[in-house]
């Protein structure tokens, strides 16, 4: 097999920092793990900012080069497995199981017992406020770190697995790509590091550049690129190579509304191939639109896990009644805690049985019901009642 192509880099023979057969590797983590474990016989690699977060979960990057040095070449994965339907048994496990997934970091806890069911082809939202353990949770998925007890299983393989990690696609919050790429050759770079088939570059690459709506931006440098243009383009690295599985972290945080419909249309067409979308965003307007599942964590634990018809559906009613007095008025909150909004009676917590009951129940005492509206909260009405229901 032909060793890789030298894509980027400046040659160097100066001792100021770590130096791979001539070519200066920008990250330190990165040229450490070649230089230890390679010694002079190390591949020509590609240089990439933030790898730890941008890379390593999917490609499990430093531990195949590492081994990859022993014979001084570095394979290409094919992406035809990926492209094929999956099989029965794939179609029915679950694509992520956790249980009892715990992560301290010294006295701090992060994750207090996290358990989590994610199906295969749904679009899986996961919320919770700053310091809930979002973060933590998902680099516990990706691999880029290990629990401190508990365990769980990604794509049907224990947390952590490389083989399993080339089969996802992972968008952090924050990323940074170098500004003198152009869109193109980033996505190009990551074509490489994913070891797709160097024949299904072009493919992969104008696919992705029409799919994130840069077609047009494609030959520009990323230096020139808006923050929401950069959001893109990150959208775009984590479709490469056709994943099973897509982790999103924010992903329509710097978009215009234009650009948040676009990532739900990605979204819905991900869907509908099949692919699991898992999705962590603060944008709860977002997660309901697209989302058919979520689980909110707070402190570290799962307080709610349903679908979002169920979650947003509520128990809440409101009558128009007219022609009521104060007193009768009054009288019917006996059927449960209530308010008034000018002619309007609000039940909360009512159960649907009971609503013609309390229609007989105004009309017997003279009244006239000119309107009876179903409830319907929104996801972060549930969301904050749930928050305070865990933490009572």
């Amino acid at each position: 097999m032909e060793p890789p192509q030298r894509l980027l880099g400046t040659r160097s023979r100066s001792n100021s920092g770590p130096v791979t057969d001539g070519v200066r590797l920008y990250h330190p983590l990165i040229a450490a793990r070649i230089d230890g474990a390679c010694g002079s016989h190390a591949p020509t690699f590609a240089i990439i900012d933030h790898v730890h977060e941008t890379v390593q979960p999917r490609l499990g990057v430093t531990a195949d080069i590492a081994r990859s040095c022993n014979t001084g070449t570095m394979t290409q994965r094919s992406v035809e497995a990926a492209a094929q339907p999956f099989s029965d048994a794939r179609q029915t496990e679950p694509v992520i199981v956790t249980h009892d997934l715990v992560k301290r970091y010294g006295s701090t806890v992060a994750l207090a017992g996290l358990n989590l069911t994610v199906g295969r082809g749904e679009v899986f939202g996961f919320l919770g406020p700053n310091g809930a353990g979002k973060t933590t949770a998902v680099k516990l998925l990706v691999g880029l770190t290990s629990p401190t007890s508990g365990g769980g299983s990604l794509l049907g393989a224990p947390l952590g697995d490389r083989e399993a990690r080339r089969r996802l696609g992972y968008l952090p919050e924050l990323f940074r790509y170098q500004p003198w790429l152009t869109g193109r050759e980033v996505l190009r770079l990551h074509c490489e590091l994913a070891r797709l088939e160097r024949g299904s570059w072009q493919s992969e690459i104008e696919g992705a550049l029409v799919t994130i709506g840069l077609e047009g931006r494609g030959d520009d440098r990323v230096a020139t690129y808006s923050k929401g243009m950069q959001q893109r383009l990150g959208l775009g690295v984590a479709l490469l190579g056709q994943p099973e599985l897509v982790l999103l972290d924010e992903p329509t945080s710097a978009l215009d509304p234009v650009g948040r419909q676009d990532v739900r249309r990605i979204i819905a067409g991900l869907r509908a191939r099949g692919v699991t979308v898992f999705l962590n965003s603060h944008l709860l307007g977002e997660v309901e639109r697209v989302c058919d599942r979520v689980a909110i964590v707070d402190r570290g634990r799962v307080v709610a896990s349903q679908p979002v018809s169920e979650l947003v559906a509520g128990r809440s009613v409101r009558i128009q009644v007219r022609g009521l007095g104060p007193a009768d008025r009054a009288s019917m909150a006996r059927f449960g805690r209530m308010a008034e909004d000018g002619e309007w009676l609000v039940f909360a917590d009512v159960d649907p049985e009971r609503v013609p009951d309390i229609v007989a129940a105004i009309v017997a005492a003279g009244g006239r019901v000119a309107a009876v509206l179903p409830g319907r909260e929104s996801l972060e009405e549930r969301f904050f009642e749930l928050l305070a229901e865990g933490r009572a």
